[in-house]
């Protein structure tokens, strides 16, 4: 068994290399700056109008959906904030060094713009369900909105898509969480993995059987919550070493195109691979592109999709610009990036190193514990029902409580399988979902500009 995983690994590691690395980085930010030059940088423009739109103050009562404008966001940031943002970036440092943090930064700012557009096209073309709720996404809007142009290929794009977040779901938010959950429990209390696993297997189903509305209940309480408690643990340690902050981020704007790696640096590709490294575990913070938040902002409560595409904007604003930031800056101002270690091993050594210095240091291991568990956990939680919506699109409504089983399984494997093969999977399987998806929101930006022409040629305020 141990010598077909590894060469598993090694076969998708090629892939991860060779192709699915360079895709990525020929498409996805590219794909961003387009749509931002095209529409004149609206989720810039329109930042404070979407923070409104959030706050509730253009919703009624009777707007069809599932949940409001808050919840829809929480749900899918409860999927994005996860182990991407602690374990996510200690890596890309580790590998890329800290510019690697500066392409996190470009991906989640150009991210606001393509979350707008992926977001806004799956309220235009989401459908209403045997049960009254809703279900939308990229796979819809491929089918839907496509038709005219790719004939029977709308259909057939929509279900590699769909396919791929079945995989996705299965990969990204869920076996890379839970084995992060895992391993931090096992450095900091030596609960055995298997235990972990189970734990996690059982305490999911309990809420997502409930389905969309608990889901959203849980997460609007627990997003909040987390982020809190982070900011409040990062900010301590900057104000312990606020003589480093200004250097920390002029490191990472200058080793951005230098790429000094904590592995060492690599002659001649140093570059490439701080680049690739920051594009990589920035999209997997934040999701931007990949499709996957437009299936959680499709139940929002709203008659006018740009609402909610303009809400979804924010997303990689806190994710990858605020969260993953105080992450990066902890990491770089204790000089834990240079320690050695990677993942959520670095990150407890940082924050160990900035506590050490008010004699609290034996409080990292719980702190980044605790906010690996809520982070990670919210993350399955939220991609539990991303895989929903995909298998009922490729198997009908039936196939929902099924793959909530089959998830739960998959949670087990996450926690037991070894760090390596999880990450590379991941890396894998979100390019067979954010390739289709740039394609179709290419495709389809005629639909775009005029959602947003209609909208903003009105006194949109008044709506």
């Amino acid at each position: 068994m141990a010598e077909f995983l590894d060469g598993l690994n090694n076969i998708i590691q090629l892939y991860n290399e060779y192709v699915g690395g360079y895709l990525i980085l020929i498409f996805l930010v590219p794909t961003g700056i387009y749509f931002a030059i095209r529409f004149r940088f609206l989720h810039v423009r329109k930042f404070w109008h979407s923070v409104s739109i959030l706050r509730g103050r253009y919703s009624k009562k009777d707007d069809h959906g599932d949940v409001n404008h808050f919840k829809a966001l929480t749900t899918a940031l409860a999927a994005t904030v996860g182990t991407g943002n602690i374990v996510g970036v200690s890596l890309a440092i580790y590998f890329g060094g800290p510019g690697a943090v500066f392409w996190m930064w470009v991906t989640g700012f150009f991210g606001m713009m393509l979350k707008l557009v992926e977001c806004t096209l799956a309220l235009k073309y989401r459908k209403t369900n045997p049960d009254g709720t809703v279900s939308g996404g990229p796979m819809y809007y491929m089918e839907l909105g496509l038709k005219d142009q790719l004939g029977k290929y709308a259909k057939v794009l929509a279900v590699v898509f769909a396919g791929a977040a079945v995989l996705c779901a299965l990969g990204t938010g869920n076996m890379a969480q839970s084995n992060s959950i895992s391993a931090a429990l096992f450095k900091s209390y030596q609960i055995p993995n298997w235990v972990t696993g189970v734990s996690l297997s059982l305490l999911l189903l309990l809420i997502v059987i409930g389905g969309i509305k608990r889901i959203a209940e849980v997460t609007s309480r627990l997003v909040p919550a987390m982020a809190l408690i982070y900011l409040i643990a990062a900010m301590v340690i900057f104000v312990l070493n606020i003589d480093k902050i200004l250097p920390a981020f002029a490191m990472i704007v200058s080793d951005a195109f230098t790429g000094t790696a904590a592995t060492g640096g690599f002659i001649g590709s140093a570059f490439i691979l701080t680049l690739t490294m920051g594009v990589r575990r920035g999209l997997f913070s934040n999701e931007a592109g990949q499709g996957s938040a437009p299936m959680a902002h499709s139940a929002a409560k709203t008659p006018y999709p740009i609402r909610e595409g303009l809400v979804s904007s924010l997303e990689p604003f806190i994710d990858t610009l605020i969260i993953c930031t105080l992450t990066a800056l902890v990491i770089i101002v204790t000089g834990a990036w240079q320690s050695g270690l990677q993942g959520v091993a670095m990150t407890i050594h940082a924050f160990q190193t900035g506590f050490d210095q008010i004699n609290i240091g034996f409080m990292a291991s719980h702190l980044v514990s605790v906010a690996l568990f809520l982070f990670a956990f919210s993350t399955i939680i939220g991609w539990a029902y991303y895989g929903t919506r995909a298998a009922q699109y490729l198997f009908g409504f039936g196939a929902i409580k099924p793959f909530y089983y089959l998830y739960a399984v998959f949670v087990f494997f996450g926690a037991v399988w070894g760090l390596d093969l999880v990450w590379n999977f991941v890396d894998m399987v979100i390019t067979f979902m954010t390739i289709p998806n740039l394609i179709a929101i290419v495709l389809l930006t005629p639909v775009i500009k005029k959602e947003i022409d209609d909208y903003f040629s009105k006194d949109y305020k008044t709506l």
